[in-house]
């Protein structure tokens, strides 16, 4: 009894082992990867074969379909990628999946040779899991140490495979344990044995491990196998299934069209194999399976289930919308799906492209705003006050996201970039207020008929020119996290003040001359302090990218080393001071 209990212990360790490391090493190759899955998943997914290639290749990369699936489905929410292109990455991750289970495989290597000898686990994992060691311990970049942690993973999972093939050998002598892999021959039993045990653990690819390592036993065969993994492409819907709860129509039937997928292949292959096997014995299947045999398989059932139902993608869409029809009232996809959290990296990503939506709706509002001061139009100021309400809503959703995105494991980079969206939210937004309050004084230049003298409105159209100049640098050096864009944007940030000045000062002699009235004064300060205003908040922003990157420094301490030349990129900001003071001179105005 008590040698039961030892392997039992044994076992459950090595299970544990196992699922730790497939979790370490499709976490760290996810956060590799980084944001660069959001853009192949959906930028380049435009027809279902090139979205079947895509999702095979992401899938065989961070090794899991469920990730990939729900991933989808927080796309397809979110309005990034269309129920077709979805289609196609969900059959591509059902085969991309099964590059896990040869890996797995390699347990069966035999031979003498030193290159076999080389590629067999009880070798490889501890020489890899060695250099990851190193990489992981030793080295500051962020890169090398994520290598690190893959290896290490790989290293976890071997080992656990291992424990566990050993823990299942005494299986080998017990009855009981015999009967029980007969019954799951019975396709029935097997299937719902397969799926069962895979909607339980959440991972097809681990199923199929613990299956691989049950082959030690000898008493797997080929028709116990074939059920069971059936099965398990089905049990690993409820993943998807689960991650589009709460879900909009579309994101629901791509999770759908997941289970529609396995469930229809397992279904005709099912029918098709053990109808043909009532006429025609298949002698095979008392066959013992092996690890190696396993992987075929589950790769070579994918490749058919795909091979048949890629042509019918239409019919499984249109099995989604019978299932779940089309509402009468539009529903708007979500902003930031919550369901992208659990793969950091992506959740990042989609958070930098609606901060750029955000930055790009403030700069709309200014642009506007400043068309209104050479002639008053309600609709545009109606529009200006829209588009700043729109800025509201991003900095509310962008800011609740990010907040749940410091709680993940972020990578270095990744880490970076949430801080500097989230630091430089308000700046972006304040761009929109400071919109509305030119919008608003240009209101009341149209009440009031003031009107500016020739003079004026050549100063003021070089102020706004260098203004927006500034505006347009900084969102587009914030959309392409563009570092040398960023450091234009101090440089004209001063000219802006400089100008600013300038104006201030020769509308004070033009007072004093009596050619400008008091209440033009009023104006003139409402839309110098906004235009000002939003100069500085873009040097706000464009300081916080180049911190985040330097790691080093307040802002203030960064702006004052700049300034007074402590810093190497001082001459450069010196050059473009020069270079935008003579662009936006009052002079040639």
């Amino acid at each position: 009894m008590s040698m039961y209990i030892l392997k039992i212990i044994s076992l459950l360790g090595g299970l544990a082992l196992f699922l730790f490391g497939m979790d370490v090493m499709g976490k760290s190759l996810e956060r590799l990867a980084g944001g660069r899955l959001q853009t192949l998943l959906a930028k380049m997914s435009s027809t279902v074969p090139r979205g079947f290639l895509l999702g095979l290749a992401v899938t065989a990369v961070i090794q899991s379909s469920s990730a990939t699936t729900v991933m989808v489905v927080g796309f397809v929410n979110s309005g990034i990628m269309t129920l077709k292109q979805a289609i196609g990455v969900i059959m591509g991750s059902n085969v991309g999946t099964t590059v896990t289970a040869w890996i797995l495989s390699l347990t069966q290597l035999e031979g003498d040779s030193l290159l076999v000898q080389l590629f067999k686990p009880s070798t490889l994992a501890p020489l890899l899991g060695t250099v990851g060691i190193v990489l992981y311990m030793f080295s500051k970049k962020p890169g090398h140490q994520g290598v690190g942690q893959v290896l290490l993973g790989f290293l976890a999972l071997m080992t656990g495979m291992q424990l566990m093939s050993g823990a299942m050998k005494f299986l080998e002598d017990e009855a009981w344990f015999a009967r029980l892999m007969v019954s799951f021959s019975n396709p029935v039993l097997g299937i719902l044995a397969g799926a069962l045990l895979t909607a339980v653990i959440q991972s097809s690819s681990a199923s199929v491990g613990i299956l691989q390592s049950l082959c030690t036993t000898g008493a797997v065969t080929y028709g116990t196998a074939l059920p069971i993994i059936l099965g398990q492409n089905i049990g690993t819907c409820v993943t998807a299934l689960l991650g589009a709860l709460g879900a909009n129509r579309n994101a629901r039937r791509t999770a759908l069209v997941h289970l529609y997928f396995n469930v229809v292949g397992v279904a005709l292959f099912a029918l098709l194999f053990y109808g043909l096997g009532a006429f025609i014995p298949w002698e095979f299947l008392g066959q013992t399976a092996q690890p190696m045999s396993i992987a075929l398989v589950h790769t070579g059932f994918n490749l058919l289930s795909t091979a048949v139902l890629l042509p019918m993608h239409g019919l499984l869409e249109k099995l989604a919308y019978l299932t779940i029809p089309a509402e009468p009232v539009h529903q708007a996809p979500v902003l930031l799906d919550e369901r992208l959290l659990a793969t950091p990296a992506v959740a990042i990503q989609r958070a930098r492209e609606i901060a750029g939506k955000m930055a790009r709706t403030s700069l709309e509002a200014m642009e506007t705003a400043m068309e209104l001061t050479d002639g008053y139009d309600p609709e545009k100021m109606e529009r200006i006050q829209a588009l700043e309400t729109e800025t509201d809503h991003y900095e509310d959703a962008l800011g609740t996201y990010l907040v749940q995105l410091t709680r993940q494991e972020l990578s270095e980079r990744d880490n970076r970039s949430l801080n500097t969206i989230l630091y430089t939210l308000s700046d972006l937004e304040r761009i929109a207020d400071h919109a509305v309050a030119v919008g608003a004084a240009a209101r009341e230049m149209d009440q009031k008929n003031i009107r500016f003298s020739e003079a004026a409105c050549q100063e003021l159209g070089v102020l706004k020119k260098a203004v927006l100049a500034t505006i347009r640098r900084t969102v587009e050096a914030f959309e392409t996290d563009d570092l040398e864009g960023a450091m234009a944007v101090e440089p004209l940030e001063q000219v802006v003040d400089a100008l600013v000045k300038e104006v201030k000062s020769r509308h004070v002699r033009r007072l004093r001359d009596g050619l400008c009235s008091v209440e033009y004064g009023f104006v003139l300060e409402d839309l110098l302090t906004a235009w000002e205003r939003s100069a500085d908040h873009c040097s706000n922003v464009a300081v916080e990218m180049l911190q985040m990157s330097q790691g080093k420094l307040e802002a203030h301490e960064y702006l004052n080393a700049l300034k007074s030349g402590q810093l190497r990129e001082s001459h450069d900001f010196t050059r473009l001071f020069r270079q935008f003071r003579e662009e936006f001179s009052l002079e040639k105005g």
